[in-house]
């Protein structure tokens, strides 16, 4: 199966959490012959294996060979929502109101007036240990209620307070009523052996293609769901050779990545020093891997805004179905030089897609990506790459179908180039 703009949508409608993410690439992994492991277990030499950590996914093909330097697409699987706060139940002015807090750098405006459900996992008590499943509600049981223009000061904007405007209404009435015990019921476990939970919202307007020629994709969790679906498919059609692919799919890039599933903790680092070891080799031949191993750091790109052309670098024409992004910064908020540039150009040209790229503005602040860190963590040359979008951090984004297909095939001649 290649990479399709049809097949992004069904990724991204089937993964509304991380944990999620992880599910979907799991099984894909699965049905192509993956097998997972467990940090555990004693690991073997030869294979196609994957490893999960919470919202956080590793895979990779064992050649059995010490001293093969690797080739690592890397992507995350958060995106930025809003999140169900520890004690979440409110009761104001008649309203049953359910607690929220922004997670990431959320685009607080365009999640009002939606119809949200709820995903994201569960721990729960069986017997004397602890099990930690699913949850997924696709039913539009929250909303977070837009203010009246006719109520506000300024009826040009609302300026929205994170702790008190967007929380969601999910009822009305004024008895006590608990949304964690509604959770537990629809989870079918009893409430007390709820333990821990980790809760968001999704928006439920199901993934598209959009335009008059349905040149567009219109989705939730573009930002970085599109690398992570457009990453497996250029990993599955990788094979070894010169190089060892790794898919590398991080959670928690939107909040700095300082978690032990993060990009930066050691998983990542362990995973490609565990295949040199099962390998036969020591830690000698894995440091010798590590200075002709290189990573794609794969996160979306801004494409030029037709209302806002002025926020752009002149010159740097970002479109949508014109290829995949370079991403440059000289500060490093992007890890890409000179020579990571070029061997990701030669991959766009290997692959026969035209190859774009991309300076933010310098008197704009800039955002960053799991490269820079990825990059000072393993010592692996980096290079950030991404594929065109609008409304970056929005409930809802839009980039071009026909760029769904030339970014993974990119990412593929990038993981096997030749």
């Amino acid at each position: 199966m290649s990479a399709s703009p049809q097949g992004l949508c069904e990724f991204i409608d089937a993964s509304p959490s991380p944990f999620h993410v992880c599910e979907t690439v799991a099984s894909r992994l699965r049905d192509a012959g993956y097998s997972e492991l467990f940090e555990a277990d004693e690991w073997p030499t030869q294979g196609r294996f994957f490893v999960v950590r919470a919202g956080s996914l590793v895979a990779w093909q064992a050649d059995g060979a010490a001293a093969t330097p690797y080739r690592v697409v890397g992507g995350h699987t958060d995106s930025p929502n809003l999140r169900v706060k520890q004690h979440p139940d409110r009761f104001v002015s008649g309203w049953q109101v359910v607690a929220l807090a922004p997670y990431g750098g959320a685009w607080l405006n365009s999640w009002l007036d939606r119809d949200l459900g709820i995903s994201g996992r569960l721990s729960v008590r069986r017997g004397d240990g602890i099990e930690h499943r699913l949850l997924r509600i696709d039913e539009p049981i929250l909303r977070v209620p837009q203010l009246a223009i006719h109520l506000a000061d300024d009826r040009k904007a609302v300026s929205l307070d994170p702790q008190r405007h967007v929380n969601a209404v999910w009822g009305v009435g004024s008895g006590p009523r608990s949304f964690l015990d509604y959770v537990a019921e629809r989870a079918e476990v009893d409430a007390e052996d709820l333990l821990g939970f980790d809760l968001m919202t999704h928006d439920l307007t199901p993934s598209a293609l959009a335009g008059a020629g349905g040149e567009l994709v219109s989705a939730p969790r573009l930002d970085n769901q599109a690398t992570c679906y457009a990453g497996l498919e250029a990993f599955l059609a990788a094979e070894p050779g010169e190089y060892l692919p790794v898919l590398a799919l991080f959670d928690h890039e939107e909040v700095g990545s300082q978690s032990d599933h993060g990009a930066q903790s050691e998983l990542l680092l362990t995973v490609l020093e565990r295949i040199a070891l099962t390998a036969g080799g020591g830690r000698e031949d894995f440091l010798r891997r590590l200075p002709g191993s290189m990573v794609a750091s794969g996160d979306m790109a801004h494409a030029t805004h037709p209302n806002y052309p002025e926020r752009h670098e002149p010159n740097h024409l970002i479109e949508v179905n014109a290829g995949p992004v370079l991403k440059v910064q000289p500060n490093l908020r992007y890890a890409t030089d000179g020579r990571t540039a070029a061997a990701f150009a030669l991959a766009c040209a290997q692959a026969g897609v035209p190859l774009q790229r991309y300076e933010h503005r310098a008197d704009l602040p800039c955002g960053s990506t799991i490269g820079p860190m990825t990059s000072a963590r393993t010592g692996i040359p980096t290079v950030d790459v991404g594929a065109a979008q609008l409304a970056m951090h929005s409930a809802r984004e839009v980039m071009g179908a026909d760029d769904v297909a030339a970014y993974s095939a990119a990412l593929r001649a990038f993981l096997a180039p030749g």
